[in-house]
């Protein structure tokens, strides 16, 4: 008996679609499996299977509207016991609220309350699968973080074969399983991240800086956080929001990433250091800004302190985890960095014309003494889960 999901809590949305008959078998399966299962369905769901059918087989109450139990708020407390999501069969009309924001029945508001792994399953007519709509919110849903769980090629409702067809209980299981083990992989530990340019100021309006914009660094905080760890992310100068419920201290300079890092970094179990730090400052800032003339302007700078090495030289039993963006010889010049810090695992990636900045697809590779593995291209959403499942095997493995 697979026993990955005994104990746990799911919530499963069901949509009005035809398939949605066949999320009584998957219901049924969970129980018999030690889950705890609720159920949403919509109001078009009804149409095609009544609450009565899984109220019997959870043995609990089934959640058709936002006014079921209002002083319970269901859309709240349901995505807060859960400790995974999956929505099944998820219609184009579902996908597209999602995509959007739009919360107007109980399942889409408790979607954007939820801050744990979330799988969606469409089924549909293969024209809609298709259409350039569907593959756009699909696509915005990806990078967002909702595991897509692909549909099938298959005879259809309208007698005809083609992709649209709901993925099988067996992929439908797995997603759950994969989804609360995403959630607890990381529960209890304590995680510092650290995001973000820093800006070093020569005069109170002029600064060094670099093009960092502490994506990929929100992206793991926002991840970490969703697998269960405690997290205290350090972030520099950015317009992008950290993760909602996450810790976040702000830093400007470099030294004072290094005050908070010292604080916050040394001691935690996983210390992911993303942010791009200035090398230099300069040697000293003007209490006026400096008019301009016709003189060529000499800033004499001086070294920062290296946050990194001096995270690597008291980290004890830390597992640390640096950032190598390069333009030449990148896996050269990581590995000499991973063995200088004395860092358990690096992160390298290219940034040639600025590429892997901002919110955007990122291309990274992982490197560890005697290994090495290609993290492929992708959203930085992606590219974080991708990222903390191998560095939790690595940290196991150490």
């Amino acid at each position: 008996m697979d026993r990955r999901l005994e104990g746990a809590r799911v919530l499963l949305g069901v949509c009005g679609g035809i398939a949605a008959y066949k999320m009584a078998s998957l219901t049924s399966a969970l129980v018999q499996h030690g889950a705890t299962v609720d159920v949403i369905m919509t109001p078009e769901a009804e149409r095609f299977v009544g609450p009565l059918t899984f109220s019997s087989l959870t043995a609990r109450p089934v959640y058709t509207s936002l006014w079921d139990a209002p002083e319970r708020i269901p859309h709240i407390r349901l995505v807060r016991e859960a400790q995974a999501i999956l929505v099944a069969p998820a219609t184009a009309n579902t996908i597209a609220k999602l995509a959007h924001g739009i919360a107007d029945d109980l399942l889409t508001t408790a979607l954007l309350a939820a801050r744990v792994p979330v799988a969606i399953a469409p089924a549909m007519n293969t024209a809609m699968y298709e259409h350039p709509a569907t593959i756009e919110n699909l696509t915005t849903l990806r990078a967002r973080g909702y595991e897509v769980v692909e549909p099938e090629r298959g005879f259809l409702a309208e007698r005809e074969s083609g992709v649209g067809r709901l993925a099988s209980e067996e992929r439908l299981f797995e997603a759950l399983a994969l989804g609360v083990a995403r959630r607890t992989s990381l529960a209890g530990l304590r995680v510092a991240i650290t995001a973000g340019p820093t800006r070093e100021a020569f005069d109170p309006i002029r600064f060094v800086s670099n093009a960092s914009t502490g994506a990929t660094g929100i992206a793991l905080a926002r991840e970490a956080a969703l697998r269960g760890a405690d997290v205290t992310l350090l972030l520099g100068p950015t317009q992008l929001e950290p993760p909602f419920g996450v810790r976040t201290l702000r830093f400007t300079t470099a030294e004072q990433l290094h005050a908070l890092a010292l604080d916050h970094a040394v001691g935690s179990d996983i210390t992911i250091a993303t942010a791009a730090v200035a090398d230099w400052r300069p040697a000293e800032r003007a209490e006026s800004k400096r008019k301009k003339s016709d003189d060529d302007l000499l800033v004499r700078m001086v070294r920062n302190p290296d946050v990194l090495a001096e995270l690597g030289a008291r980290k004890g039993a830390t597992f640390l985890v640096g950032f190598a963006a390069e333009t030449d010889d990148h896996e050269a010049n990581a590995r000499e960095k991973l063995a200088r810090k004395h860092l358990d695992a690096i992160v390298v990636n290219d940034v040639r014309d600025e590429r892997g900045f901002g919110p955007g697809e990122n291309t990274l590779a992982l490197l560890w003494s005697g290994g090495r593995r290609d993290l492929g291209t992708a959203e930085k959403s992606l590219l974080a889960a991708r990222l903390l499942d191998e560095l939790i095997a690595l940290r196991e493995n150490r």
